[in-house]
């Protein structure tokens, strides 16, 4: 009987130790990793100004309402020849500067539904081309790009209180924040519309494209 199960010992030993070598190969293998999640889709906008060009990715993915509104526009090209005239410099480098059709006949189209950002996913970080409005659901074709993270000032808040929908973020710079700087810190004048925000020599938007 002893000299029988000595064998079957060292079979048995062997198997654990082929089954212990395997653990250990799949321990040490690399962890297959899953495809990364396709980014939101996005269309790119030039704006050719008298300072400089922006580059603009519109979400139309993540706000479709507020990038089809804005698209529309650059299609007709009813913001070819408006201009940015609206500066808020809150403190150097944070404020937004604002551009648009100004409700002028001819260009503005009707305003459309409020994409507050809490729905959306796009926040008012620096960059971000969002829609000018009065009460919600009054933006139509006047927008502003934010300099400095104002996601605090400019999103949805449903824990305010009052109207709380924020801003319609729906898209952001990618190539030309220093275009947006220099328009920032143009001089502004103390009437009109916006007194002190009114920029005094008005930033002309000559073009507004798809880019290709």
């Amino acid at each position: 009987m002893g000299g029988s199960a000595e064998p079957r010992f060292c079979y048995v030993s062997l198997m654990l130790r082929l089954a212990l070598l395997l653990a250990a190969q799949v321990a040490s293998a690399p962890m297959p990793t899953s495809a990364p999640a396709a980014a939101p889709a996005t269309v790119r906008v030039a704006l050719t100004t008298s300072e400089g060009s922006i580059v603009l990715a519109i979400e139309t993915e993540r706000a479709p309402v507020t990038a089809a509104n804005f698209l529309r526009y650059v299609e007709r090209h009813r913001l070819d020849g408006v201009v940015f005239y609206r500066t808020v410099k809150v403190q150097p480098d944070y404020g937004f500067v604002q551009f648009g059709v100004q409700n002028a006949p001819g260009r503005v189209l009707p305003p459309i539904r409020h994409e507050p950002t809490t729905l959306t996913g796009v926040h008012h970080t620096d960059g971000a081309i969002s829609l000018a409005r009065l009460a919600p659901g009054t933006g139509a074709g006047d927008f502003t790009i934010s300099v400095g993270d104002q996601r605090f000032s400019l999103d949805a808040d449903p824990s305010r209180p009052g109207d709380n929908l924020g801003y319609a973020a729906f898209g952001h710079v990618v190539e030309g924040m220093d275009t947006v700087h220099r328009i920032l810190d143009a001089p502004v004048a103390a009437g009109g519309h916006f007194p002190g925000e009114q920029i005094a020599k008005p930033v002309v938007v000559t073009s507004a494209r798809r880019v290709p």
